[in-house]
């Protein structure tokens, strides 16, 4: 076995150097000189079907780099054409040479006659090479140049051999050089998108045990260099897809076990169980098989019918009545031989306990009604039914329908044997439209960007993209910063070792100069001299935007610091932008003031925004909005919007709607100027008309406006009083009555002021008609899909996207003719690499050129990498890695944030050491929050007195803490299901410290529960829904989550609970550490096993700051909680501090002081006690009959007190203390995530 790993990591290591171009160029001619591929097939190993099976996937993987399409000397991508002319050239040479040597033999004739397409393939180079004795084909070789130049190197090769002859090793090098290899785009086109039970559970392309490096895998790295655009997309492709195979075996591994197939006696299928995701079926057909298009040979088209008893609770039965056009679902047949009542054993095999035989893929087409024809999705209502029965209409794989239409018996018994129907998470569910994605990327020509080129493949200057290095074309040398800046100090603030030299600009009404005794206002213009660190900075001012408040720009209030507008000056130029920002670093402001000042310095240029989640999108459209950018230009695309915290919809049709809305607006404020101008307002009709009454009313007298007070002798006659030359606008003003309803519009003080307020209404009035001209499309248009369309590729300016919908709807985007000048990324160390270059190819390239202009990424690759459930895909292939990630490895130039404006210090220091000079932003220091209770930055022990005077978290002795959470009842962590970790003690810990916060008075929406498993998440959600979620005194908090999904997102007080008691588990994972750490902004409490986690090496920073205070729960449960902060406690007797030392006691306390809280609520504040316990009371009382509804009212409160467990007496409080029975998981494992760490 010690030779067969040397031998797998050997060709490994042949790969790794064959898949690199510097290596490449000279190695791989020694690899061909050598043939080692075929001295390799012939091996006594690669014959051995068991033992060899790795080694030959890793030979297919070698030989496929060695025939790579690409120049060895240029490193150039070859076409079809060269590689097809590359390969007649050889085959030509090889006919002359036998031509040559053999011209007179007449049965050698037909080998060098032949057409080289006749000869090309194995099978007829065999069998012409077969017909030539060994000695003419030794001579043959010595003449041919393919490194059997002598009888040495002959022999050298053949004594390997023992069980083969001579002639035979010689023509199976002959036929692997000079055979016709298929292309590389071929072979992908014919390969199945959807995975069958070959792949599913082949441990060798998608292992399912815990990977520890020990051993190699046939499968394609993702290192910081590839080949060619090429080898990056099909080594994207190839990972993409086992990764979604793996999460579809969990799937599916899941959802059959839990029906519980079992063998009937008259060897049919029965079904113990039931499954949220799966539902066997009553019977499939296939209904149409489409005819080959020209140049293929699948079928175009392959439809079958299923029909399902949907005889199951009304909730699943909606989800099943559901499932919409392009949901992907699997058709399985099981057979298993297990009797009825066997009970599935997760701790055995799969395959075996279910006999699952087959596994094929379907994409929905409809579901039937009664007549047999599709449902219209787009009609809200569902059509009705008599029975239980569901038929959908599917579409099956073409290439996988091919491939089992080779073999009719098997044909047969796959397509009349499906028995159960899995369908899968929709938020999962979008493989098959990422695969096609990349698929249409392989076989079409990209074109990325030049200066990106190079950079991608990962050769060439790191620091060519950016923008210093590129040409001067392409810099701008006066960059306008808009509101970056409040004022004049805080450009200085920014450029600490620059000379400020302030200068005019001359387009400006208004100017400053350095001699200046008044400091210059924002907005500023500057131009950067970074070799003589001088800045020249021109002052100018925003045109008046018209006399409405509305109107009036709004300005930036963040002061950036030094870096963060560093990184501002990079996005607003030409080229590649990255930012790495700690946590709370202000990435997201930042990113929104670049969209900001791109959208005001290129008006004509259009934005892209991508993020991970629909989390992050929505929080920077948030932002976006409150900024001077016109919402018209807004658009978000996909599935989240609604989560967006507004009344306003920018989705597609929201901002259609909004675009109809306006027009009507606009048109009305149209016919109002008409009225003013004693005009009929029938100009207001359409788009068009209005256009035409600006041309010939409005833009008219405003010429004539001009004209007047421009004129030379009414200026000279009234030059003599300022006053009364201000007079003569506001007298030959042609617009006051639509005006009327602004008071003074004219000062009347300064001609040239009162001259900027007209100019200032005349913009206001042209803006009017300049956004009707952009809706004229809407009126002519009709459909709500035309509408949006042209909204997508011509109105919008900033687009935003999650990278997930960018992938799925590529192709729909191109057919637009889509295009966009800027991208923007945001979380990009969370995105893949696939899903990160895709958004680079949105568009077609423009004349052969890619149009885009500036590429910003900003995310942190020291928090959490893209998710990758399989182990060895993370760790072997590297797949975790992002794009973001793998540019700061080969050292492209990025600009690190290095203040933090989220925690308070000392919980900072928690993480800021994994960070280089993390400093505080003002506002830390600055801020009550921060300063006062809760929490303050130190207390001191006053030990002469006995006393402790401190500014802590309200009822929290201490800001952060880690708790010591022993096993309770014997039991620590638990494992109910495989990787599916939970611990009891530290639940109810969790949750008792939350019901404690409560009580104090902290909102429930400033508190979040974190977790390391989702086994932890769903026990801690059921023990929340069971003691407290329906009680109004303490409810739910905000979330119950996972680190791993709450990355991004931030709160007030986090309480984190890291589960495990036995090992570490991915906690050990630093980069999930810092994620874990900086989630909250004033208060964070650790429950843990001490003792674990504190002798973690990798964690040993972290936890030896959480040491510092006691491992127990130290409360001070006489304060409560105000949005009001004072400046200190008072001083407390060491006595008043309880400290809880497990979690039974901390139960204990809670209940008591639940008792006392509520108590003391109704004895102090009736009313507020009753407006807890009823908070719909008042919403129930009527003027009228007041007496008779106030009886009214008390009699339902007495019915209320029974519901909500509110009664007269403390006994009857809706608390319950924990027994052991009354927490766990649900009875419906359905419901239950599966956790996939490994560890």
């Amino acid at each position: 076995m010690d030779l067969v790993r040397f031998s797998e990591r050997f060709i490994e290591f042949l790969i790794d150097i064959e898949s690199l171009l510097p290596t490449r160029r000279f190695f791989n001619a020694i690899i061909d000189d050598l043939h080692v591929i075929t001295v390799s097939r012939l091996s006594i190993l690669a014959q051995r079907p068991k033992e060899g099976r790795l080694f030959n996937q890793l030979l297919d993987i070698l030989r496929f780099y060695v025939k790579f399409e690409i120049d060895d000397v240029t490193g150039e991508a070859l076409t079809d054409a060269q590689i097809s002319s590359k390969h007649f050239e050889k085959l030509t040479n090889l006919q002359k040479k036998i031509f040559k040597l053999f011209s007179d033999i007449d049965e050698y004739r037909p080998l060098f006659l032949a057409s080289v397409s006749s000869i090309d393939n194995r099978d007829k180079l065999l069998k012409y090479f077969s017909t030539i004795n060994e000695e003419r084909l030794i001579m043959l070789c010595h003449h041919l140049e393919i490194g059997l130049d002598n009888n040495e190197q002959i022999d050298k090769i053949c004594n390997y051999f023992h069980n083969l002859n001579r002639k035979d090793i010689l023509i199976e090098i002959l036929v692997d050089h000079y055979q016709r290899h298929d292309s590389q785009i071929k072979s992908l086109n014919r390969m199945p998108l959807y995975p069958s039970e070959e792949i599913i559970w082949n441990e060798n392309l998608v292992p399912s045990k815990y990977y520890s490096g020990d051993h190699c895998l046939a499968l394609p790295k993702l290192n910081i260099q590839f080949l060619t655009l090429h080898d990056y997309l099909l080594r994207n492709f190839h990972l993409f897809r086992l990764e979604s195979t793996y999460e579809i075996r969990q799937d599916i591994e899941n959802a059959v076990a839990h029906l519980k197939p079992w063998k009937t006696e008259d060897d049919d299928v029965m079904f113990g169980g039931w499954s949220r995701m799966a539902i066997p079926i009553d019977s499939f057909h296939i209904t149409e098989i489409g005819p080959a298009r020209i140049g293929e040979d699948k079928p175009s088209r392959v439809r079958g019918e299923i029909i399902v008893n949907l005889n199951v609770k009304k909730s699943i039965k909606n989800e099943w009545e559901s499932l919409r056009k392009h949901d992907v679902c699997f058709l399985i047949t099981v057979r298993p031989e297990t009797k009825p009542g066997t009970p599935y054993n997760y701790n055995e095999p799969f395959i075996p306990q279910v006999g699952l035989t087959y596994v094929r893929g379907c994409e929905i087409e409809g579901m039937l009604d009664v007549q047999g024809r599709l449902v219209d999705e787009t009609i809200g209502e569902r059509p009705q039914f008599d029975t239980d029965y569901r038929t959908y209409r599917v579409l099956l794989d073409t290439n996988q329908f091919k491939i089992d239409n080779q073999d009719p018996d098997k044909f047969n018994d796959i397509y009349d044997s499906f028995n159960i129907l899995v369908r899968r998470n929709p938020k999962e569910n979008n493989f098959k439209a990422v695969l096609e994605t990349i698929r249409d990327l392989m076989n079409t020509k990209c074109v990325v960007p030049e200066w990106l080129h190079d950079i991608l493949l990962g050769y060439g200057d790191p620091n060519a993209a950016h923008y210093s290095n590129l040409s001067t074309n392409e810099q701008f040398k006066r960059l306008d910063f808009f509101d970056t800046f409040l004022d004049y100090d805080h450009v200085i603030e920014c450029f600490p070792s620059y000379q400020i030299i302030v200068n005019e600009d001359k387009r400006s009404s208004s100017s400053s100069s350095s001699s200046s005794p008044e400091k210059p206002m924002p907005p500023f213009r500057l131009s950067i001299d970074d070799e003589s660190k001088k800045i020249s900075l021109i002052p100018y001012k925003i045109p008046n935007r018209g006399p409405y408040v509305e109107e009036q720009p709004k300005w930036n209030r963040i002061r950036f610091t030094s870096t963060q507008v560093e990184a501002i000056r990079s996005g607003i130029q030409h080229g590649l932008t990255m930012v790495v920002g700690p946590p709370g670093s202000g990435k997201t402001d930042l990113a929104v003031q670049i969209i900001n000042n791109l959208y005001h310095n290129h008006p004509d240029q259009r934005t892209l925004i991508v993020t991970h989640s629909n989390q992050a999108l929505n929080a920077m459209f948030e932002k976006i909005m409150a900024l001077d950018i016109d919402e018209r230009h807004l658009l978000r695309l996909g599935h989240g919007e609604e989560t967006l915290e507004t009344e306003k919809d920018f989705s597609r049709y929201g901002r259609v709607n909004y675009v109809l809305t306006k027009r009507l607006e606009l048109l009305d404020m149209v016919a109002k100027l008409a009225r003013s101008l004693d005009l009929a307002d029938d100009v207001a009709y359409t788009c068009e008309t209005a256009r035409y009454f600006y041309l010939y009313h409005v833009l008219s007298k405003w010429e004539a406006f001009l004209y007047e007070i421009n004129d030379d002798q009414t200026v000279k006659s009234t030059t003599a009083d300022d006053k009364r030359s201000a007079k003569i606008i506001e007298e030959k003003f042609p617009f006051h009555k639509f005006f009327s309803n602004v008071q003074c519009l004219f000062h009347g003080q300064s001609f040239e002021e009162d001259l900027e307020i007209a100019k200032g209404c005349f913009r206001y009035l042209k803006k009017i008609f300049t956004q009707l001209d952009e809706f004229r499309a809407f009126e002519i248009m009709r459909s709500g899909s035309d509408r949006s369309n042209y909204l997508l590729v011509r109105e919008a300016k900033i687009i935003a996207m999650t990278c997930t919908h960018a992938a799925l709807k590529r192709k729909e985007l191109v057919n637009l003719m889509f295009q966009y000048d800027n991208i923007l990324m945001e979380e990009s160390a969370q995105i893949l690499e696939i899903e990160t270059f895709i958004p680079l190819l949105l568009q077609n390239p423009n004349l052969g050129h890619n149009r885009l202009k500036r590429w910003i990424m900003i995310g942190d690759h020291l928090q959490l990498p893209p998710v990758i459930k399989n182990i060895s895909f993370q760790k072997f292939s590297n797949m975790e890695q992002s794009l973001f990630t793998r540019f700061v490895r080969l050292g492209v130039p990025t600009i690190y944030l290095d203040s933090q404006g989220r925690s308070r210090p000392s919980i900072c220091q928690l993480y800021s050491w994994k960070y280089k000079n993390l400093k505080d932003l003002r506002h830390i220091n600055e801020l009550p929050e921060y300063q006062f209770p809760n929490p303050g930055k130190f207390f001191f022990l006053l030990e002469f007195h006995n006393m402790v005077n401190m500014f802590l978290s309200i009822g929290f002795l201490h800001e952060y803490q880690l708790i010591n959470v022993e096993d309770y009842n014997n039991v620590g962590e638990s494992e109910p299901l495989p990787y599916f970790y939970q611990n009891l003690a530290e639940a109810e810990f969790v949750v008792a410290t939350f019901m404690y916060m409560r009580l104090l008075g902290y909102p429930s929406d400033k508190i979040t529960i974190l977790t390391t498993y989702n086994g932890q998440k769903h026990l801690i959600r059921d023990v929340v829904e069971q003691r407290c979620a329906l009680n109004p005194f303490i409810g739910r908090p905000n979330k119950v989550t996972t680190v791993d999904k709450f990355q991004g997102q931030q709160n007030d007080y986090i309480l984190l609970s890291l589960v495990r008691t036995k090992t570490v588990g991915h906690l050990r994972d630093v980069r999930r550490l810092i994620v874990a750490m900086s989630r909250a902004r004033l208060g964070l409490y650790v429950f843990c096993r001490q003792n674990l986690f504190t002798s973690c090496l990798e964690l040993e920073q972290t936890f030896s700051l959480l040491n510092r205070n006691p491992n127990q729960l130290q409360l001070i449960p006489d304060e409560y909680y105000s949005k009001r902060f004072s400046s200190k406690r008072n001083l407390l007797k060491k006595e008043e501090i309880i400290s809880i030392d497990d979690m039974a006691k901390m139960v204990q306390f809670v209940f008591d002081f639940y008792k006392q809280q509520v108590k003391r609520i109704r004895e102090q504040d009736p009313e507020l006690f009753e407006s807890i316990v009823n908070p719909n009371r008042q919403q129930q009382q009527v003027d009228d009959d007041e007496s008779e509804q106030d009886d009214d009212v008390d009699d339902e409160d007495n019915d209320d007190n029974g519901i909500n467990g509110i009664g007269n007496d403390d006994e009857d409080l809706p608390f319950v203390k924990i027994t052991e029975e009354d927490t766990g998981l649900n009875d419906d494992d359905d419901d239950v995530e599966m956790m996939d760490e490994c560890q």
